[in-house]
């Protein structure tokens, strides 16, 4: 005549049930920690990443695009598009979402390093950092 057993009442009344709740969510949760830091967490870094290389694109790097295509950069036309020489007279536009990695970076013209050299004061035949290492010997 009873469709309920006591056992089953007494659990059921609320006793112990908050803790039986969290201790269903905590595998809920652990997977969540899980996901996020193998899959969601490198997912932003990368992208983050492909970001910065897709700004830092310029005139003279060599890419290769979504497709295959491997080319050097002749022109940025704007911040979506950029010419790629793919052949001699041959170019094509390309939008910069589409460049899958730089293989080779152009050094910039007159950046910091050949700015540096004038500075110091070398010629070009080393003297400059002869006698810096001549007088580093004498004094010690």
């Amino acid at each position: 005549m009873f469709l309920i057993s006591p056992a089953y009442a007494q659990a059921a009344g609320g006793g112990g049930a908050s803790a039986s709740t969290l201790m269903q969510m905590a595998p809920l949760a652990l997977i969540f920690v899980v996901f996020y830091f193998f899959l969601i967490r490198p997912q932003q870094k990368k992208a983050k990443e492909t970001k910065a290389m897709l700004e830092a694109l310029r005139r003279g790097d060599r890419v290769v695009t979504g497709g295959g295509i491997i080319g050097t950069i002749a022109k940025v036309v704007n911040a979506d598009e950029v010419l790629v020489d793919i052949a001699e007279n041959t170019r094509v536009r390309v939008m910069r979402s589409t460049i899958v990695s730089v293989l080779a970076k152009t050094a910039p013209a007159g950046g910091k390093a050949e700015k540096e050299k004038d500075e110091e004061g070398d010629d070009g035949d080393g003297s400059a950092k002869s006698e810096t290492k001549d007088s580093a010997k004498a004094g010690g």
